[in-house]
């Protein structure tokens, strides 16, 4: 007789399972209520695949390791317990000589854990038995408070039949491919038996979807519980073609219903019609070179979509584009007159617009069209600062897709020997975006680089994830009513974006404001903005000259890139005006020196400048899946020495600080992180530190007092967003540098 604690948490989570139609479909749901039954950290669900005499982690927490899979024997915790059939609990895992107490050959392999940030300490483990028959291991992982104790083993027991009866063809597989439609009335018998009678597997599938109308998913999910291995349909969002595919013979991927597909984070998934071809698994991993693929089942309209074809031959190939893409809702603006030709044809504009749409979708910043000798076109693109895989272009195609490009841009189709840049305007949900282009040459071919412009008005500086020190010193800088403040950082850093959050908060109806922009990016009524153009001699300096005869509160620079732009910058700052500008520089203090290098007067700058903000974009955790801990004592060890032990304390926590980690969800395509923020760093011109500039003093010297005047690192802020909550260790290391 269970106890009452376990009989309630058993009773509502029986209730609350009864409500979910489907373990491949509603996996989350099921992890969520018996992680929160155990008030544990992680949970796998081991099938056990009968053909292989193995267990795998279909169902798993977390998304660092791509698949589990171990023997049915005492070389792991999983193992033995679907060996035994017996259920056990384990205080330490890392415990030697308790695992020998319970099996004199019982490992824990701690691979797993070390490919991942994450430690196993207590372990809870049972099998999934119904009818007699192995159906799999339920792994449950780290207690959050204390150890797993005899109440939650017997709860497991009873979840663990509670699963196997739920789910049993999900878990258990079936005898025949097309069981699970018999099970929901969705199929007779008969036409099953019919069906499979000629033995063409094949052709039994094409007959299900197109003459007996059954739903792809529900043919797909019948098809994944009898292969026991996931269902990936078409889904251009969530998976692309993977480069490996080059490497192998498109007819043949065709005729046996293949296509290697890789999912957000890179790793090759090989779609089959048939996951038992043994034979043909291990050509695909050989051709590929690798030994340790996910496997999935598709259906045949989806594997061939993948592939990019949709007709039987491959000289309908061209129409097949057309399929691939899938278009639907959006057209590129194109005003200009120009010939047909193989750049305009319906595929090619399709392609084009497909990729443009899809970078907007995803909030990429960039799109790369690289092209490859030895193969297609890869376009990847800059998504959360991170540059991902998307698309292929076939390679007889690349030459007409930089033409159809070029062409929106206003460029010369004909000149391939030089670089050329130019601006081309889509709309999207009836928002037009602009996106500046440039065409480089290289060994392959023609490149293409497209950076998509931010639409829409400032950020509110409100936004901007300042610390409350900094954004209190930001605020009275912005309040002088002269003088010249810097952002800097490397390109792609921000800088744009926080100066209009500036001048967003100092637009006001008295104020008059002017900016010269390369481009102008971001639009803000009540601004006069001013597109420099270089080529006819119209840059910073020039425009910044004009701007000074037309009365001006506060101005604009884009960049100081010359001495002729910040000595004008500097002469204007000193004649009353507010001065905002940007630099490339590494950090606040090397700003400083990087001028005095250019040869301007330190007196006036140091009279002039009223502060530098030196900032980097670092991922922030998704909102949706982030999950607490207690940070370890390597973790605390970290945080402490890269804030520094000097400055350390005045962060107020201890070894016992909660802090957050990635795990992965559909919001965030699996990734854990979703969005970016900035990691700030404020220097304020105090009297202390103008005196320092006089002397030109060095690096060290002006960030030393700097500090003392209240600055703090880019490092230092990044780990206060830490602890905040916004992002993760990982973070801090790569921007740090430091493991």
């Amino acid at each position: 007789m269970l106890d009452d604690p376990p009989y309630d948490k058993l009773t509502q989570l029986s209730k609350q399972l009864d409500a979910i139609p489907s373990l491949v479909r509603s996996y989350r749901d099921v992890e969520k209520l018996i992680l929160n039954a155990f008030d544990a950290s992680r949970m796998s669900l081991f099938q056990r695949r009968r053909q292989h005499q193995d267990l795998v982690a279909r169902f798993k927490t977390g998304k660092e390791v791509n698949i589990i899979k171990v023997p049915i024997s005492p070389q792991s915790v999983a193992g033995y317990v679907a060996m035994a059939q017996q259920p056990i609990m384990i205080a330490d895992a890392y415990n030697d000589e308790l695992l020998k107490s319970i099996h004199f050959r019982l490992r824990f392999d701690k691979k797993y854990d070390l490919a991942t940030n994450f430690k196993t300490k207590s372990i809870l483990c049972v099998p999934i038995v119904r009818a007699g028959l192995l159906m799999g291991v339920m792994q449950i992982i780290n207690k959050n408070n204390g150890v797993f104790d005899n109440q939650d083993l017997q709860l497991a027991v009873k979840v663990a039949e509670l699963l196997a009866n739920k789910f049993r063809f999900e878990l258990g597989g079936t005898k025949n491919p097309f069981d699970f439609l018999i099970q929901k009335n969705l199929i007779a018998q008969a036409t099953v038996d019919e069906l499979n009678e000629s033995g063409d597997h094949r052709s039994a599938v094409q007959r299900i979807l197109g003459e007996h109308r059954i739903a792809e998913d529900a043919v797909g999910e019948s098809l994944s519980i009898f292969y026991q291995v996931p269902y990936i349909k078409y889904a251009p969002d969530d998976f692309y073609l993977h480069q490996g595919n080059a490497k192998m013979n498109k007819s043949y991927l065709k005729r046996n219903f293949i296509a290697v597909v890789s999912d957000v984070r890179g790793n090759p998934i090989v779609l089959m019609l048939e996951p038992n071809n043994a034979e043909l698994l291990m050509e695909i991993e050989s051709a590929l070179g690798i030994d340790n693929s996910e496997i999935a089942v598709s259906l045949p309209n989806h594997i061939l979509k993948y592939l990019g074809v949709g007709a039987e031959s491959e000289e309908d190939e061209q129409e097949d584009i057309d399929e691939l893409m899938d278009y639907e809702s959006i057209m590129v603006e194109d005003e200009k007159e120009h010939e047909p030709g193989e750049e305009d044809t319906p595929a090619i504009v399709k392609l084009v617009n497909k990729i443009l749409q899809d970078a907007k979708r995803w909030n990429a910043s960039d799109i790369h069209i690289d092209p490859d000798k030895s193969g297609p076109t890869k376009v990847r693109m800059r998504i959360d600062g991170i540059i991902r895989d998307v698309t292929q272009i076939p390679a007889r195609h690349h030459g007409a897709a930089i033409a159809r490009i070029k062409i929106l841009s206003g460029l010369n189709i004909a000149e391939k020997r030089i670089p050329q840049d130019g601006k081309l305007a889509f709309r999207v949900a009836g928002q037009t975006v602009e996106v500046r282009v440039a065409t480089i040459p290289t060994v392959a071919g023609e490149g293409a680089v497209m950076r998509i412009l931010a639409t829409g008005g400032a950020m509110p500086i409100e936004k901007m994830n300042l610390m409350k020190n900094n954004f209190d010193r930001l605020n009275n800088m912005i309040k002088k009513p002269h003088g010249i403040l810097l952002v800097v950082g490397p390109t792609g850093s921000g800088k744009t974006t926080t100066l209009h959050a500036v001048l967003g908060y100092l637009n006001t109806p008295e104020r008059k404001i002017w900016t010269a922009e390369d481009p102008v990016e971001i639009t803000q009524p009540g601004l006069q903005q001013v597109q420099v153009t270089p080529k006819i001699g119209f840059n910073f300096a020039t425009a910044l000259r004009a701007f000074l005869r037309a009365d001006p509160d506060i101005i604009l620079i884009g960049e100081m890139r010359d001495k002729e732009t910040a000595h004008a910058g500097i002469e204007a700052s000193l004649t009353g005006h507010l001065v905002l500008s940007t630099l490339h520089t590494n950090s606040a203090p090397e700003t400083i020196t990087r001028l005095l290098d250019l040869g301007l007067d330190p007196v006036n700058f140091s009279d002039a400048c009223v502060g530098v903000l030196a900032q980097r974009l670092i991922r922030t955790l998704c909102p949706n899946c982030k999950e607490p801990y207690t940070a370890t004592e390597d973790d605390f060890r970290f945080l402490k020495r890269q804030y520094g032990e000097e400055w350390f304390d005045e962060l107020g926590i201890d070894e016992n600080v909660v802090l957050h980690r990635k795990k992965g969800c559909d919001e965030c395509g699996n990734t854990g992180y979703k969005g970016r923020t900035g990691a700030h760093e404020l220097l304020e011109m105090t009297n202390e530190l103008r005196a320092l500039v006089y002397k030109e003093a060095s690096v060290s010297k002006m960030k030393e007092q700097a500090m003392k005047d209240g600055m703090r690192t880019l490092i230092q802020d990044a780990v206060r967003k830490v602890i905040k909550g916004d992002t993760d260790i990982f973070q801090v290391q790569i921007l740090s540098g430091h493991d």
